[in-house]
């Protein structure tokens, strides 16, 4: 008799196509305005400072448009930040789940959107946000205008009445009184959301939720949405965002927005606050906690950071050094837009800036790389699938093996100075060497190690097994 596999080992393993996925992230206001009938009245010019509370007209027929980019950069996975009836530009503030920010587009234009990526090779995922809900959301409304006599007073969290804002009287997410916070312990409110949960699915064929603050909702509520999307569609990819400690998320989720790994990127790529052995040991610490990594959604940047060249101080060597990493280690990689053009930007408000389109205003050695590396892990099954094993942790140089049966590369991270005569220890078949899959230079060994004469500072090379006779 077959044991049935525990809710741990059903979570860590995912959708099987989240393994190959490279993702990109899109806030639907700052992509592209491709229906102006819908543009907000007073929408701010193009490529002018993002504010906390200015709109600028980009939508989902703009994403629509603008899907070849994506397919010419590589992208099979398209992650929306929020695109329901909201009050705000960001629309974390939500006003009815079931319905299209009417500044966005409808319901017919998100399905058309999903229909074109879909025939693009492009998985699609919402944003769900189902901790909390805007000032505006109908059900608050109706609190709010009736008091003790309203039926939704148990969908939130609200000792006294009447409701006070400033300061709220109310539980809200993050002390913000616009937010307030749901309770989704309410049988009336666990219907209301899984309801959205399948409606989304059923009307718009969409793969996936990433799924905001899930560290504040109950675990019972995300074992029921898990259970309900996934009888509907078993593929269906669930992925929540997670900052800190994981606690019990990686096994009720597919997979966690890698922030933690984001960290420890930055850290080793572009501050130097780590060495390679700090680097491996947390690494080996998050591979194990997340059951080998493989579901998991790894990026270096998010509508909640700063810009990644910001970050790097406008150094193109640290950006390339950090974005060769996250590629090829386990998980699937991200993107936040414009980050592939060397968009800059701080805080939000400034991360959110508007996406240029002026390929002349590109920092183009960004974008070669980016797509390089997109295109080689797509090439590689040893990068999407394979073991992880480490080789080296130098000072500043990390050396590991991704390797399945029939495709291996070694990849070496110098966060540091440029290195000569770097040896990486390996048994070796004395007549194979190494091509480096980026530019194709040749690396030899000798009965115990593969040979790099010069190692670049600030760099990485991917090394694939040849034989010296091809």
């Amino acid at each position: 008799m077959t044991n049935k596999p525990s809710e741990r080992e059903v979570a860590a393993t995912g959708p099987d196509w989240v393994k190959d996925a490279i993702f990109y992230e899109i806030f639907p206001d700052r992509f592209y305005n491709g229906d102006r009938s819908r543009s907000p009245n007073a929408v701010t010019a193009w490529g002018s400072p993002p504010t906390r509370e200015n709109f600028f007209g980009g939508d989902i027929v703009g994403i629509t448009e603008k899907l070849p980019h994506l397919e010419q950069l590589g992208v099979t996975g398209l992650y929306l930040t929020p695109i329901f009836k909201a009050g705000s530009n960001h629309r974390y503030d939500t006003h009815n789940y079931f319905e299209i920010d009417p500044r966005l587009g409808d319901a017919g234009a998100l399905r058309e959107m999903v229909a074109d990526a879909h025939a693009r090779g492009i998985k699609v995922l919402l944003d769900g946000v189902f901790n909390h809900v805007g000032d505006g959301f109908w059900a608050f409304r109706d609190l709010q205008d009736r008091g003790e006599e309203s039926t939704y007073r148990d969908w939130f969290y609200v000792p006294d009445l009447p409701l006070a804002f400033d300061p709220p009287n109310y539980q809200t997410c993050g002390g913000a009184a616009f937010l307030p916070k749901l309770n989704n312990s309410s049988a009336a409110v666990r219907d209301h959301l899984l309801e959205v949960a399948t409606h989304w699915i059923e009307e718009a064929d969409i793969d996936g939720w990433r799924l905001d603050v899930p560290w504040k909702v109950p675990l019972e509520f995300w074992r029921a949405f898990r259970a309900r999307v996934k009888q509907q569609r078993p593929d269906l990819y669930l992925v929540g965002e997670a900052w800190w400690s994981w606690g019990e998320l990686p096994h009720v989720f597919d997979g966690l927005m890698n922030y933690r790994l984001r960290s420890a990127l930055l850290s080793f790529c572009l501050f130097d606050q780590m060495d390679a052995e700090d680097f491996a040991i947390e690494l080996q610490v998050l591979l194990a906690e997340a059951g080998g990594g493989e579901s998991m959604l790894n990026l270096l940047g998010s509508h909640d950071t700063p810009r990644l060249i910001r970050l790097a101080a406008g150094d193109e060597a640290k950006v390339s050094l950090a974005l060769a990493a996250m590629f090829a280690l386990p998980g699937a990689p991200m993107i936040y837009y414009g980050d592939e053009i060397g968009i800059d930007g701080g805080d939000d408000p400034d991360c959110r800036r508007t996406m240029e389109w002026d390929e002349a205003d590109w920092q183009r050695s960004i974008f070669d790389f980016t797509k390089s590396l997109i295109s080689l892990r797509s090439a590689s099954p040893a990068l999407r699938r394979g073991a992880f094993e480490f080789l080296v942790t130098f000072n500043r140089v990390l050396a590991f093996r991704r390797s399945t049966v029939d495709d291996e590369m070694i990849v070496i991270l110098n966060a540091g100075s440029a290195r000569t005569n770097f040896r990486v220890p390996l048994s070796l078949d004395a007549a194979s060497s190494f091509v480096d899959a980026l530019d194709g230079t040749r690396y030899g060994h000798d009965e115990s190690a593969l040979l790099v004469p010069r190692l670049p500072g600030r760099a990485a090379l991917f090394l694939r097994a040849t034989s010296n006779e091809e």
